[in-house]
């Protein structure tokens, strides 16, 4: 459960948060750092999901090469005498807002990290309350409505409540997508690079996580079914937002599967049912993903 947590971080000269609640990356609030490479100097945002490796730079980052970061408010040099035990570069250290510290390495496409908790029993407890992959303070899926009816205008229309757990199917081989309370899909992204994407599967919750990197806004070159391997990706349907081609999976409701369709392009929230879906029922806030 702990990879999909949302950590915080400040900085561990000036003590001042390192979080930007503007700039999403993973769908969460990122870590802003100033950055140096090659005597180039830019700004990164690091996904603040652990054991995500997702970022938005405006340097091109080559793999190998080591960075040197900064913090943005201070100004000071971010790194440690400890070394990767990888590949032997620098690591950079930074505080958790719950306690204890968090270090990356800096050398460009190397994935070792390391945590350590100054109160590890404490952290716990807070990690399992507050930064739990179903979101932030979201109750049990038991102790939540999952559908209810509502009548208009003499219609009786099925209602997903926000929250919902989706049991989630491939619509090619009926084959449940449900993996340790997660969506998993196999996908392939702009540099044909293979891995597996894992989504929240309680609606309006947005936790994800994938085994190769995604820029953020970039479309995914295809999804497909981990079981059959079938793409899940339409060629006749464009996501309403952002005009990105979708994929479709199958959502069980309480009557029949429906059509359930998803934006392929990282950090789009879009998400909607078919038409023929629409009449008998509605997805509650159905604004994101």
């Amino acid at each position: 459960m702990y990879e999909f947590l949302s950590l915080r971080v400040k900085c561990p000269v000036c003590g001042k948060m390192l979080m930007d609640e503007e700039q999403m990356v993973d769908n969460e609030a990122s870590i802003r750092l100033n950055i140096e490479m090659q005597g180039k100097k830019g700004t990164i945002h690091l996904s603040s999901v652990y054991g995500s490796y997702n970022y938005q730079c405006d340097l091109d980052l080559a793999a190998g090469n080591v960075a040197t970061f900064y913090c943005p408010n201070c100004k000071n040099h971010l790194t440690s005498s400890v070394e990767c035990q990888t590949c032997g570069a620098p690591m950079v250290p930074f505080h958790l807002e719950m306690g204890g510290k968090v270090a990356i390495c800096s050398r460009a496409g190397c994935k070792n990290h390391t945590v350590e908790f100054t109160d590890l029993s404490d952290a716990l407890r807070r990690m399992y309350q507050e930064y739990g992959f179903r979101g932030k303070e979201s109750p049990k899926p038991e102790e939540r409505p999952v559908y209810r009816i509502e009548k208009k205008e003499d219609e009786f229309k099925e209602i997903i409540e926000s929250g919902a757990f989706l049991q989630t199917y491939c619509p090619h081989c009926l084959k449940s997508l449900i993996q340790d309370d997660m969506i998993k899909l196999d996908i392939t992204n702009e540099k044909n690079e293979t891995g597996v994407v894992m989504l929240s599967p309680y609606l309006n919750v947005f936790t994800s996580k994938s085994t190769v990197f995604l820029r953020e806004h970039e479309t995914l070159k295809d999804i497909q079914c981990p079981h059959c391997h079938q793409s899940l990706r339409l060629v006749d349907k464009r996501c309403d937002w952002c005009n990105s081609p979708v994929a479709m999976i199958n959502v069980s409701a309480r009557t029949k599967f429906i059509k359930f369709y998803i934006c392929t392009k990282k950090g789009c929230r879009w998400h909607g049912l078919s038409d023929d879906d629409l009449y008998e029922m509605r997805i509650e806030d159905s604004l994101e993903w």
